[in-house]
């Protein structure tokens, strides 16, 4: 983008890119994005703050509407995955690293998804679905003899890691503690505490780099010595003479470690805050647990959006809720006001679990890159 063309544009007075405002509550943010999705529902706003690379680029785009993050989603060819889906300028190799095929677009990323799907069998699925259900079992029995502590330790960063390590075959206490400390140095390279005196972008680095190596060297070992787990599947999967490589497995361990660690912590977390906050939504879901449960995960999932914001990347110059998006520019996707968007959800900053609409939920996103 140019200089004149970058100064044409007038930031939005409602600014979303300090670390200020990330560190308000959901309901603090909230207020913010209402406005944004009434009156300017795609905004121009400065790069955000708190990057480890800051982008070269002059602002980012910022939908809030359910409508216009439906519509992004569902246009992966106008707006790509491919040069970065975080509010990072990330090199090509720590982007495939460390996002698998969440950095891809069209005919790769079908491939990937293709291959890894390919190893979700019914059977593995089954098998997955019993140590999850045994795993939860242990985690509450254990919960009510200690009867306090520290939730968050106690249960919701149990049980992900515990059901990774577990459905991948990864056996080694050791490797699952330290693939557990790297997972949340990838997304805490920032935090003092998580840093102790390294350099953010080490403490980034550090972290990956054993991800990715720990996930090869599985890899290699099941292509050895076979068992009855998912990472034997990725390993012995094939899809039109196609197989996975040991670098693709263990950018796929980056993947399940981080975002499948950190996105059900914080639902787990989340999810029980809000029925603390909402005894009467607890007392209904215990009344008729068997009958609700179902409709109740989709409104956890809907009120904590767990994946609070993706970007994408504009392949040309097009329009977009009546602004001029020039090619280059960056979009960004708020999962977490589209979940709030009141054209949609009746009543949102409702916490209900027999909501009805819930099923409309963008948490995970919709289109190519479900």
């Amino acid at each position: 983008m140019t200089t004149v063309e970058a100064s044409a544009r007038t930031y939005d007075p409602l600014s979303i890119s300090t670390l200020e405002f990330w560190s308000k509550t959901a309901e603090e943010r909230e207020e913010t994005f209402k406005i944004l999705r009434n009156e300017r529902p795609l905004s121009w706003h400065p790069p955000l703050e708190g990057a480890l690379m800051p982008p070269e680029n002059d602002g980012v785009w910022v939908a809030t509407t359910h409508e216009l993050v439906r519509e992004i989603s569902m246009n992966p060819g106008t707006f790509c995955s491919s040069e970065g889906f975080q509010f990072e300028a990330v090199p090509d190799d720590i982007l495939y690293a460390a996002g698998s095929f969440l950095g891809m677009d069209g005919a790769e990323h079908a491939r990937m998804r293709k291959l890894i799907s390919a190893a979700f069998t019914p059977k593995r699925v089954a098998k997955i679905a019993g140590q999850v259900h045994d795993q939860a079992v242990k985690i509450v029995d254990e919960l009510l003899e200690t009867k306090e502590g520290d939730f968050v330790s106690q249960v919701s960063k149990r049980l992900p890691m515990w059901t990774i390590y577990d459905m991948i075959g990864l056996d080694d206490q050791d490797l699952r503690d330290e693939s557990a400390r790297n997972a949340d140095g990838m997304v805490s390279w920032n935090d003092e505490k998580v840093a102790a005196g390294r350099e953010p972008g080490e403490v980034l680095n550090d972290a990956l780099v054993s991800l990715l190596m720990t996930g090869m060297d599985l890899a290699a070992e099941k292509r050895k010595s076979p068992g009855d787990d998912l990472w034997t599947n990725l390993t012995e999967v094939e899809v039109d003479g196609v197989k996975l490589t040991d670098e693709e497995i263990g950018s796929f361990f980056v993947l399940l470690s981080v975002a499948g660690n950190d996105t059900t912590k914080n639902t787990i977390s989340f999810t029980t805050r809000a029925l603390q906050q909402f005894p009467d939504q607890k007392k209904l879901l215990l009344e008729d647990f068997d009958g609700r449960i179902v409709t109740a995960m989709e409104e956890f999932v809907r009120w904590v959006s767990p994946v609070m914001t993706f970007r994408r990347t504009a392949t040309c110059d097009t329009v977009l809720a009546g602004q001029e998006i020039k090619e280059g520019d960056w979009v960004a996707m708020i999962y977490s006001s589209a979940n709030r968007d009141e054209t949609v959800f009746d009543d949102p900053m409702t916490f209900d679990v027999r909501r009805p609409d819930a099923d409309k939920l963008l948490s995970f996103g919709v289109g190519a890159h479900f």
